[in-house]
């Protein structure tokens, strides 16, 4: 063993010992509770009856729960490392993904054990593996917070030394290998494409969970891409494999509604067309899935360019996928004429929106004449192969 093997397993253990006198210490969180910010003076009167490494431990721990509060529902009791919190599967998507699963799943790359917790409470039986004893620990404490201790065993090892390849498989690459530098490319995480690859092969199926802006494309053969929003946001590409796979190539998922958008995106061809009455931005996850043109057949909208993805049409067409504005006016790219519109209707705040213009938000926005109520859009965006602006406002309700 290497003498920086010997430096990591030493923090590593150093570390789950301070966590482990944590958790023997929950008065340490009952003292913190209530205090916005751990001021020095409390800090220095915490450090008088607990170690001073436990209270640090304490504090950024109850910062991480704060962080994490949006995205668990227990997160107040739950356990994270910074690093975990980061690259952690949401709540709601984890419990998104977990319906395909059945019976023994094998979770490598556990983290903090988010996606091993949402598959133990859908009732399979979890094996958690993470080369991070510091992830293993917490992947524990977290599936016990949720009631399912039983269903869930940590296990710390490289996941090229678990031989076994019974029940399914799920697993999430670590994105930040290298000093928390996030990449993008499947080729540069932890483990890479060759490994996911042989993976696929020797499991009967499972998902791989990526990064939305990874180059998912072309790389897996005889899979489903499933690209997953929650709130909006795109959070993640699931590869589905084996007998976890769809008969369709791409998916598009939005959360919390649980709509779907599942076809081959070449199986439609969508006609551009002027812009109509209505004007709509469409969910991320449908945009990364490849499936503009799909959506836009089925309900009955055109684009209004070969290389833009917001679409239009004459009436207004209520979906998850879609967020309607009704189109007020239609103007060349010019700040003057944007100026002099967006004051027309008097509006009290603009939300600025473009895909393909390259544009500063803030810029435009500060020259903008805010003083009424209400709220205007402006997006750019292309049109038959020109830059033009279209001042518009969601609709009431919407």
């Amino acid at each position: 063993m290497s003498a920086e093997s010997d430096n990591s397993s030493a923090e590593d253990e150093e570390a789950c010992r301070v966590l482990e006198q944590l958790k023997a210490t929950p008065q340490l969180f009952e003292r913190l509770a209530g205090n916005q910010r751990a001021e020095l003076g409390l800090q220095k009167r915490l450090r008088a009856e607990f170690s001073p490494e436990v209270v640090r431990a304490a504090i950024t721990q109850a910062e991480l729960r704060q962080k994490a509060a949006s995205r668990f529902a227990r997160a107040a009791d739950m356990w994270f490392s910074a690093k975990g919190l980061e690259q952690a599967t949401s709540e709601a998507v984890a419990a998104h993904k977990a319906k395909r699963f059945t019976g023994p799943v094998q979770d490598f790359c556990c983290g903090i054990g988010a996606d091993s917790v949402a598959l133990g409470m859908r009732g399979c039986d979890v094996t958690s593996v993470d080369l991070s004893p510091v992830c293993c620990l917490l992947a524990g404490w977290n599936a016990e917070t949720h009631g399912v201790g039983d269903r869930v065993t940590a296990v710390c090892s490289d996941i090229a030394d678990v031989v076994s390849r019974h029940g399914l498989l799920h697993i999430d690459p670590d994105r930040r290998p290298v000093e928390w530098r996030r990449v993008r490319r499947i080729e540069e995480c932890q483990p890479g494409l060759p490994v996911l690859l042989q993976l696929i092969d020797e499991f009967r199926g499972g998902a791989i969970k990526l990064s939305p802006a990874s180059n998912f494309g072309g790389k897996f053969a005889n899979c489903e891409v499933e690209l997953v929003s929650l709130d909006g946001e795109c959070r993640e590409a699931t590869i589905w494999f084996g007998e976890l796979a769809g008969d369709v190539p791409f998916r598009a998922t939005v959360l919390p509604s649980g709509e779907t958008l599942a076809a081959e995106p070449l199986s439609a061809w969508t006609n551009v067309g002027e812009l109509g009455a209505w004007i709509y931005d469409l969910d991320p996850a449908v945009v990364r899935s490849g499936l503009v043109d799909v959506l836009a057949e089925r309900l009955g909208l055109r684009r209004l360019d070969d290389t833009e993805e917001y679409l239009t049409g004459d009436s207004l067409v209520h979906s998850p996928f879609v967020r309607p504005f009704e189109v007020l006016e239609n103007l060349p790219n010019n700040d003057r004429d944007v100026r002099r519109a967006f004051g027309r209707y008097s509006f009290g705040q603009a939300e600025i929106k473009c895909r393909h213009v390259p544009i500063q938000a803030e810029t435009v926005r500060k020259k903008l004449p805010m003083k009424g109520q209400g709220v205007g859009t402006v997006i750019y965006t292309r049109q038959a192969g020109k830059t033009k602006v279209v001042v518009c406002r969601r609709p009431s309700g919407v």
